[in-house]
């Protein structure tokens, strides 16, 4: 395996080879998650450190991490979408040029390449929810020019773009849907369908003229909610060239909480459907280990019940099950993963592709080199 992680073995993990393998920073994508360090008072992540403290940066760099798609601007709440989604990138490009030591922003796939190489985390910017387009397919230049290199079509409701995965009517994309996804398209931006009905989901992927990304879903056939994708979302998705994250959440499962093993099965039947060149992992997740977990259930409690009050929770959310996975948990997940991967079988070419590359493939084809 060529896989080595620079985090000491836990309990969790199996002990070290006699013969020290050769070290190396494979590439590293997180293609929906964060870096915030969880263990800051609530809110933090909103104030203009964004709860990324020394802790979080140097978990972030000890897990190998070498770029995420990060949430920004609007996606749920009253705030007008316009003005808070200008006025959160605005923040973002504040924080990265506070820490060019660590952080870069990523507007290209070289930026990616060029964080592994130094060592640094690279920021994407990515939406998750189009509704700052208000009435104007047009705004999409703005973003774009912006440098927000994602943007994910619905959240869990309706918007004016269409549908999401909550909506039981699945009515699909609108026209003026359809015209953001062609401006997406125009200005070389990625169009996320995580969260999306499914109906929604087809049509972008029909209307498409580029690879489109579902940036932290899981598999329907595995795990029968709503959160998760069918099989036919999937091989269309594939066909057109596009590519597909799994998430470390709730959805995995049905019920109960769920494991890295529950994980594998999602990885695995997403590539028994697409091929393994379009499936990686958008964990939905930071990085940082809690440290705190009564304090954490008790949080989880209030965001559960906050998000059914508005109506924005998905069927899988529950107070008793965590947002991470209890097994696969910390700044040595993704070599962790890497490794569980290897002893079902896959090889080190293949599991490559899952942490990074065929992410980076994607980018390249979009946003270019």
């Amino acid at each position: 395996m060529l896989f080595v992680s620079s985090i000491s073995p836990t309990s969790a993990q199996t002990p070290a080879p006699s013969k020290p393998l050769p070290r190396r920073r494979p590439l590293i994508i997180d293609t929906l998650g964060s870096i915030n360090n969880p263990n800051l008072p609530e809110g933090a992540e909103d104030g203009p450190g964004k709860g990324i403290d020394a802790r979080a940066l140097a978990d972030a760099r000890a897990a190998g991490l070498c770029a995420f798609n990060q949430t920004m601007g609007y996606w749920s709440g009253k705030e007008e979408p316009f003005e808070l989604s200008v006025r959160d990138v605005a923040a973002w490009d504040a924080l990265i040029r506070s820490k060019p030591e660590a952080l870069i922003k990523v507007l290209a796939a070289k930026d990616i390449r060029r964080a592994q190489a130094e060592r640094k985390v690279g920021v994407i910017y990515g939406f998750q929810n189009a509704a700052m387009m208000g009435s104007d397919a047009q705004r999409v230049a703005i973003f774009a020019n912006l440098g927000v290199r994602v943007i994910q079509l619905t959240y869990n409701i309706r918007n004016q773009i269409g549908d999401g995965a909550m909506v039981v009517e699945n009515q699909g994309l609108t026209p003026l849907g359809r015209e953001v996804v062609q401006e997406l398209n125009k200005h070389r931006v990625l169009v996320d369908l995580s969260h999306s009905g499914e109906a929604t989901c087809l049509d972008a992927l029909a209307t498409s003229k580029q690879p489109i990304i579902i940036s932290h879903s899981g598999c329907r056939a595995v795990a029968d909610l709503p959160r998760n994708k069918s099989d036919a979302e999937l091989r269309l998705l594939a066909d057109k060239g596009g590519f597909v994250g799994i998430y470390f959440m709730p959805f995995l499962a049905v019920g109960r909480q769920p494991t890295a093993a529950d994980l594998i099965a999602h990885i695995e039947h997403a590539i028994k459907i697409c091929g393994e060149d379009h499936v990686g992992i958008g964990t939905d997740g930071t990085v940082s280990q809690m440290d705190d977990m009564p304090a954490y259930m008790e949080r989880l409690k209030k965001d559960v019940e906050r998000r059914r009050a508005a109506g924005i929770g998905a069927a899988g959310e529950r107070a008793d099950i965590v947002t991470f996975l209890p097994d696969l948990n910390g700044p040595s997940k993704f070599m962790r993963l890497a490794d569980l991967l290897a002893k079902r079988g896959h090889k080190s070419a293949r599991i490559e592709k899952i942490l990074g590359v065929n992410f980076l493939r994607v980018a390249e084809r979009v946003w270019g080199a």
